[in-house]
């Protein structure tokens, strides 16, 4: 069946482009397009354009531009054209309206890109990782998704599966042909190559936790006593004047939150109340927003002031982020020391000292906060789990891989050993989707926007 959609987005714009895709394609096209050449558009070869005018049932309804790509060297693999109209969000649903008229039917989401899987165009892997360009929020995840989308996580996943497939395939032969005289099991070299497979799976079952804080961000929040300078260092960190700053303890109360790019790493930083005793009412409650906010929050931006001895706030905090991924960072470095840094070095595993009024501390601790939260150790190029059902197959293969060597290990049956790495590898080709059923790739498709 021939489908039609509005590709670019439902909004005013210069142009809107809709695609048609089906063994109809470009029948459906030359049934809403007449080119100015008078040429049929059923003769146009492919990768050609042409422009003309616009037709439903015989009514102009726009001047625009048609291309047509012939199967199967197009993205669904299909006869594919699309028809580039002004931008208005009336005209591209008129548009879209004709070719439904001429034949086509409305496409689902993602379908375009469904059919580009089906038709062998590209894994499932790849086809995800199409919606991860669309959604990307900054250039390093950009980079990665591009990756993704050339085939680096297919990739890595089938020199995965080929060695456990060799693995298994040599204990098949071992136990079905003993008289063939094949070499005895070598235990060593084959746990070792089960082992390296398991490596690299958990080095990707890793990744998936730093590619979502890439792609959703982490919450921080930021905590210390009054007058530490948090306020200073959210204005730093968002590059403009988000909280009010004054020498005033206590000015902060409500939690003042804003999201910000840190070189690959999107932060939703949370400006919180300082601790420390006080009778004011309001302040109180912007003091429990301020716990609270602790325990919701992946990391926490710890200030601690230069110019001032540890108190007994900061030793509640201290013992209130215990455990937490957590910086200690020092403020005001322009003024004497009167801080026992000794004491933070040895409560935290990341100190950086700053000068939060000091632009040029920004750097510093952005860098900072990009090792803690690992995002310079994704490698761009080598393929990494992007969502949530690549993690569980992945998680799936490294359980079997781990099961087989233990069971190699402690000489169980070939036949068990057997089994489990065949689990992995369907697992593997799950994540893969050379054995995805249908059901699986409905939900991957969900995700995608009607018209990609």
């Amino acid at each position: 069946m021939t489908i039609a959609a509005i590709s670019t987005p439902d909004a005013m714009g210069s142009i809107a482009m809709i695609r048609i895709s089906g063994e109809d394609a470009v029948k459906t096209a030359g049934r809403v397009f007449m080119p100015v050449s008078g040429k049929p558009v059923s003769e146009m070869a492919g990768y050609t354009a042409a422009y003309g005018g616009i037709y439903d049932d015989g009514v102009k309804l726009d001047d625009g531009v048609l291309l047509v790509y012939r199967a199967p060297k197009s993205y669904t693999g299909e006869d594919v054209a699309e028809i580039t109209c002004h931008g208005g969000i009336y005209v591209a649903r008129s548009v879209l309206r004709a070719c439904i008229n001429a034949g086509a039917r409305l496409a689902e989401a993602g379908e375009f890109t469904k059919r580009a899987l089906l038709n062998g165009k590209m894994s499932l892997t790849q086809a995800e990782a199409v919606i991860d360009v669309i959604n990307s929020v900054n250039g390093r995840y950009l980079a990665c998704s591009n990756a993704q989308k050339d085939g680096s996580l297919f990739g890595k996943i089938e020199g995965i599966a080929d060695k456990i497939l060799g693995v298994s395939s040599h204990i098949a032969a071992w136990m079905d042909y003993p008289e063939d005289g094949l070499d005895s099991f070598e235990t060593s070299s084959h746990i070792g190559q089960l082992t390296d497979c398991c490596l690299q799976l958990s080095l990707l079952l890793k990744s998936c936790e730093i590619g979502r804080i890439m792609r959703e961000g982490v919450v921080a929040a930021i905590v210390g006593k009054p007058n530490a300078g948090k306020s200073t260092l959210m204005n730093l960190l968002t590059r403009r004047e988000r909280s009010i700053v004054t020498d005033i303890p206590g000015t902060t109360r409500d939690i003042v939150e804003d999201t910000v790019n840190m070189n690959g790493a999107v932060v939703r930083l949370c400006d919180c109340a300082g601790i420390r005793d006080t009778n004011d009412a309001a302040e109180k409650i912007g003091i429990e927003y301020m716990y609270r906010q602790i325990e919701e929050s992946a990391l926490i931006l710890a200030v601690f002031d230069n110019s001032r001895p540890l108190e007994k706030e900061d030793y509640a905090l201290m013992e209130k982020i215990a455990g937490k991924t957590s910086i200690c960072v020092i403020n005001k470095t322009d003024l004497e020391n009167r801080l026992d840094l000794a004491v933070l070095a040895t409560q935290f595993g990341n100190v950086v000292e700053i000068c939060a009024k000091d632009t040029a501390s920004l750097e510093k601790l952005v860098a900072v906060i990009n090792k803690v939260l690992e995002i310079n150790s994704l490698d761009l190029s080598a393929g990494f789990i992007a969502n949530e059902r690549q993690r569980i197959c992945a998680l799936d293969a490294e359980r079997a891989l781990t099961q087989a060597i233990t069971g190699i290990e402690n000489n169980a049956p070939m036949d068990v050993t057997g089994v489990l790495l065949e689990s992995a590898l369907e697992a593997l080709y799950r994540l893969s989707g050379k054995s995805a059923s249908a059901e699986i790739i409905d939900e991957v498709f969900k995700n995608f926007c009607v018209g990609k």
